[in-house]
């Protein structure tokens, strides 16, 4: 049964929409060759079989509510509803300014995007430590810094300390060319484009030069006392149980800090343990500390990101399965021994 659907799309820029040449809109057309989809003006016409028509015009509108709560349509976005993401899982209201952390450069809001980077927000304001533990590309590093400069702002501290370990060179950074700060500026990098993003380059320029802002290597921390200041510890799950007991020991009475981590991701030596599941495991529980977890879930990046992460949490899975097994069945055959050798 044929059937026709006309669309009004109203409360956007239609260029935002459509896409440059049209491009989203071939981009539904080429996903549903069976439906006729045309527009004029702010009239998008459906027509083919009834279910078919059904599916496109939710298609359509879910586009529609999109660019209207994030300003923002890519053709990855496109692509992405297309293949039955909803870009609203997990996520916050755009438009709402509960959700402002602090105002970047040229003004933009800076927004907790999800659950839990909201989450992330409101166990900073709670707790004086707060561990965010999660994959790549979850926004932990970003909504950190967010919330330092936020502080810094509000002149609820007077300086921000950004720090990570140097694990690749094992924090002996002498065999790399050039001055101190080109030692590590590579290991860094992340912390500065963060920075980039929220404050205008004469402000953090100035901030950097008189000190307001640090960055440094996890082994400069040492012998040091931080108060008055918002520190983050980037990477945490590359600091041994040493570095993180010496880290958190030099906070004065007046700082705030985060760590943030992912336990998958731990490039320490082979010999070396990554202290920060003893110190979760240890402190957690304190007043005063808080953890916040984050998931594939929460991935802004690309759609793409989200599916690694969850097949290698399956592989990891089932790994650590075969592993038991295999274990098991050594165990077995090693008490099947033990009692040949009583017989005999």
């Amino acid at each position: 049964m044929n059937s026709e659907i006309n669309l009004k799309i109203e409360g956007v820029d239609l260029v935002q929409f459509y896409g440059e040449h049209n491009s989203k809109l071939k981009l539904l057309k080429a996903a549903y060759p069976s439906v006729k989809i045309t527009s004029r003006g702010n009239t998008v016409k459906i027509t083919g079989e009834k279910g078919d028509t059904q599916l496109v015009k939710s298609k359509v509108e879910m586009l529609l509510r999109t660019l209207k709560e994030y300003q923002e349509l890519s053709d990855q976005t496109v692509k992405d509803i297309i293949g039955g993401s909803n870009p609203f899982d997990n996520k916050l209201n755009a438009n709402s300014s509960e959700n402002i952390i602090v105002y970047g450069r040229g003004g933009r809001p800076i927004k907790a995007k999800t659950r839990n980077q909201k989450k992330l927000v409101d166990a900073v304001d709670a707790n004086d430590v707060v561990f965010s533990i999660g994959p790549a590309g979850t926004g932990k590093t970003y909504t950190a810094v967010a919330l330092a400069v936020r502080a810094l702002k509000n002149k609820l501290v007077k300086k921000i300390i950004l720090t990570r370990p140097a694990v690749e060179a094992g924090e002996s950074l002498g065999f790399l060319p050039g001055d101190l700060k080109d030692k590590v500026d590579p290991y860094l990098r992340p912390l500065y484009d963060a920075l980039d993003d929220l404050l205008p380059p004469d402000k953090l320029d100035h901030f950097m030069s008189n000190r307001t802002i640090e960055v440094a290597p996890l082994a400069f921390m040492r012998g040091r006392t931080l108060d008055k200041a918002f520190v983050i510890l980037d990477e945490a799950q590359n600091a041994t149980t040493v570095q993180l007991k010496m880290f958190l020991t030099r906070l004065g009475p007046s700082a705030k800090c985060i760590l943030t981590g992912d336990l998958s991701q731990v490039d320490l030596p082979r010999k070396q343990h990554s202290g920060l599941f003893r110190a979760l495991d240890i402190l957690g529980g304190l007043e005063g500390i808080g953890v916040v977890r984050m998931d594939a879930e929460d991935v802004v990046r690309h759609r793409l990101v989200k599916a690694i992460i969850k097949a290698y949490d399956r592989s990891d899975e089932e790994f650590d399965e075969k592993r038991k097994k295999e274990r098991e069945e050594k165990m077995a055959a090693e008490e099947a021994k033990k009692e040949i050798v009583k017989e005999d």
